[in-house]
């Protein structure tokens, strides 16, 4: 909005421009949906007023300004899991949007955004804090479900080929409760944990918590459903223009405390040796 503030603004507009200059701008999520004819009949002004009052913001006509209108709302309208978070509202919202193929743009601009609030939240002693809780801890229990379960996958995989005793909870015939019946205060939880959120992995949570166990929390938010259980709390956004999050943030965290955890293990390249000898057999890598 403060690109059209500025050019309107700028521009000489008649005291009806004026008044459609102030409804466009108080009025812009329902505003950038409406035709010209739904804007005249609102303000009960003539359709070529509204259309002369793009023309005097420098637009060819009413339906580039109405598409400049869209591109500068709809980010803001879709990326905000935390207020929308029912994929089928979210898809819903999606279909109003242009149909341009800017939606890539759009996208990798969000992305770039998430990303920074992985700086901006999480200062770099927090993940050294992190890593020094899953080395020195004697079992290191790895949950998260639905959506999530692909960072929590990428995780386990790198972690196991660092540290041992690295188990994830999420299995088909056990339930996380299972997998942790014996949890104590000797060992930790590594969660991932994104709107929607899910109420299995806030009694996982509640279970280490309980048993005194270290808890790292990787979610969106310091108000999420799981923050409150956390001993190392990140936060990073996951917003997105679909009905889907977007994990470009979290998978970073991943990346970087999974790294952070590398640089403090000894023995990692005998472990990879020996993982390469028999992976070779099977003709991987």
């Amino acid at each position: 909005m403060k690109e059209l503030r500025e050019a309107i603004n700028n521009a000489t507009l008649t005291k009806t421009q004026k008044m459609i200059a102030r409804y466009i701008l108080d009025n812009s999520a329902d505003a950038c949906f409406m035709t010209s004819t739904e804007i005249a009949e609102q303000l009960g002004v003539s359709e070529s007023s509204v259309i002369r009052f793009s023309r005097s913001l420098g637009y060819s006509g009413f339906m580039a300004f109405q598409k400049s209108l869209r591109k500068d709302y709809q980010d803001k309208v879709l990326s905000i899991s935390s207020s929308i978070t029912i994929p089928s509202q979210r898809i819903a919202q999606q279909t109003k949007l242009s149909s341009d193929t800017d939606y890539i743009e759009r996208h990798f601009k969000i992305a770039a955004k998430n990303m920074e609030t992985v700086f901006v939240n999480n200062p770099l002693d927090l993940f050294e804090e992190a890593a020094d809780i899953i080395i020195s801890s004697k079992r290191k229990y790895l949950a998260a479900s639905r959506g999530n379960t692909c960072l929590c996958d990428y995780f386990l995989l790198y972690l196991k080929q660092m540290i041992p005793h690295v188990v994830m909870t999420n299995t088909t015939a056990l339930s996380p409760i299972d997998h942790m019946c014996n949890i104590s205060k000797e060992d930790c939880l590594v969660t991932f944990s994104f709107p929607r959120y899910s109420s299995v992995d806030e009694i996982t949570a509640q279970m280490a918590y309980d048993a005194g166990a270290k808890v790292i929390v990787i979610t969106d938010k310091p108000s999420a459903l799981l923050a409150s259980y956390a001993t190392a709390l990140f936060t990073v956004s996951v917003d997105s223009n679909s009905f889907f999050n977007s994990m470009v943030g979290p998978q970073f965290i991943a990346e970087a405390l999974l790294e952070t955890i590398s640089h403090k293990v000894r023995g990692i390249d005998k472990r990879l040796r020996r993982i390469d000898k028999y992976l070779g057999k099977l003709g991987n890598y």
